[in-house]
């Protein structure tokens, strides 16, 4: 079976690919059809389903895998999966190596990474709330994405996410004397573990209704609090954490309910961009060749991004 990067124009396919985007759609004519959207290890392709039959209903759902046999079309400059036949396949049918992308640094060597900035920060008020809440997601953090897409969506994405940023605030703070290293440092931990709860599922991750109602910045805002109160921590430190989780996306169009008025709050914002946005390029920069450009990159403002030789 090939996998979707391997996919060539004018070919049909019959694979296992994990559905991880459906929307359902009328044509021009009133006839239903669906846009889909097919993941392996390797990255995804947009598909549609033209005939749709009730059984359609049950196989097309996000999360599910199906083996699918599919004509490989050009459409816009870019290939598309037109869908001929669909099987939902059984938990023991399913070959998990296809479907699950890996770090590009192994899991091992990010978690030590990790450890050895988490062991070095010295403030007691974030070493409390660091290890208390490194306690009680220890079973989602080292795992888990970053997004169910976008950037950092595969195993270990929000580790490997974490990482980089931790590398970005420490060369920031010790070049600028006002900020706090400490607390730069336990906010890029702590900035995006509210996703451990807005995010859940065991092959693909979706929206859980409490991060669809809510949303991580909220969750880990209000999370710090309680733990702060439980704890018993009466410094400063977590209505500083706070601003900064409820900051870090910078604008209040992009999901933050009040914009950065500290130094660290500030740098975990830019850190955070930078470390996104540098990764969907190089995501799209990766699956285009030498000499191209690549697709419209929707999170870089619909920029077609040149990929020199």
């Amino acid at each position: 079976m090939k996998f979707i990067k391997e996919l060539t124009e004018g070919e049909r396919v019959t694979g296992q690919f994990l559905i991880s985007n459906v929307s359902r759609c009328v044509n021009n004519l009133g006839s239903p059809y669906l846009n889909i959207e097919l993941r392996d290890s390797s990255g995804q392709i947009q598909a549609k389903k033209w005939e749709v039959t009730s059984e359609d209903d049950s196989i097309f759902v996000v999360g599910n895998v199906a083996e699918i046999t599919a004509e490989i079309l050009k459409y816009k400059e870019a290939l598309q999966a037109k869908i001929i036949t669909a099987r939902l396949l059984t938990e023991d049918e399913i070959d998990i190596t296809r479907l699950i992308q890996t770090p590009p640094v192994s899991k091992e060597q990010l978690t030590k990474e990790f450890q050895g900035y988490a062991d070095s920060i010295k403030n007691p008020d974030c070493v409390t709330l660091l290890k208390y809440f490194i306690s009680k997601y220890d079973n989602k953090l080292y795992v888990y994405p970053a997004a169910s897409s976008i950037h950092h969506e595969y195993s270990s994405g929000l580790l490997m996410h974490i990482v980089s940023m931790l590398k970005m605030g420490e060369f920031i703070a010790s070049n600028y004397k006002n900020i706090n290293r400490d607390l730069l440092l336990t906010g890029i931990i702590l900035h995006d573990i509210g996703k451990l709860t807005e995010l859940e599922g065991p092959v693909i991750y979706h929206y859980s209704l409490e991060g669809k109602l809510i949303g991580h910045i909220s969750i880990m805002a209000a999370e710090i609090k309680e733990a702060a109160d439980k704890l018993n921590i009466t410094s400063e430190v977590p209505l500083l954490l706070q601003h900064m989780i409820l900051s870090h996306h910078g604008q209040h169009e992009y999901g933050s309910p009040v914009l950065p008025l500290t130094s660290e709050a500030l740098a975990l914002h830019l850190i955070d961009n930078t470390d996104s946005k540098l990764t969907i390029l190089n995501k799209a920069l990766d699956e285009t060749k030498d000499g191209e450009f690549t697709q419209k990159i929707f999170a870089l403002d619909s920029r077609l991004f040149y990929k020199h030789k």
